[in-house]
């Protein structure tokens, strides 16, 4: 009689308990990197448009106005098309410009908000900005702006990100 080579049923089931139990404890690290990558990423295009804003007020605002929006940011070629449709690593991403008048002068407020949050959402923080060019955190998807100027420009609720 030949003999017969191959794996057991039970070889077989064992090695896909051991991959099962290596994949459960893999996954949920594997989501909080993704969640901190998304979340460093906000914080970066938060910067970038804040380094936009202050490019664009010394060009195109002729040291007076910043932009508007993103898309005038973009139209000007000061960021990209990505972070200028509003949308970028799981992030929602607004510029709110306003022009000076002869009582105030012109500010802007930027916010990113993940488009999910929880254990398998886009990110678990928001993050504000404006023209101090500090970057604020808060956990939760709800991020806030300052005062319009001569106000508190501190976003109500939000730390400085160190």
């Amino acid at each position: 009689m030949k003999k017969e080579r191959g794996f057991s049923l039970i070889e077989l089931l064992i090695v896909v308990a051991i991959i099962g139990i290596i994949a459960a404890i893999a996954i949920p690290n594997l989501l909080k990197s993704r969640q901190a990558a998304n979340e460093s990423s906000a914080i970066g295009s938060v910067r970038t448009i804040g380094t936009a804003q202050a490019t664009y007020q010394s060009t195109a605002g002729r040291g007076k106005d910043f932009a508007l929006t993103l898309t005038v940011l973009n139209t000007d070629g000061h960021i990209d098309s990505a972070l200028s449709s509003g949308a970028k690593s799981g992030f929602s991403f607004a510029c709110t410009g306003v022009a000076s008048t002869t009582t105030l002068p012109s500010y802007f407020d930027t916010t990113a908000a993940p488009q999910s949050t929880g254990t398998f959402g886009t990110g678990n923080r928001s993050f504000s900005s404006n023209e101090t060019y500090v970057v604020y955190q808060i956990a939760g998807g709800t991020p806030t702006v300052g005062a319009a100027p001569p106000g508190n420009r501190l976003p109500a609720g939000m730390t400085p990100i160190e």
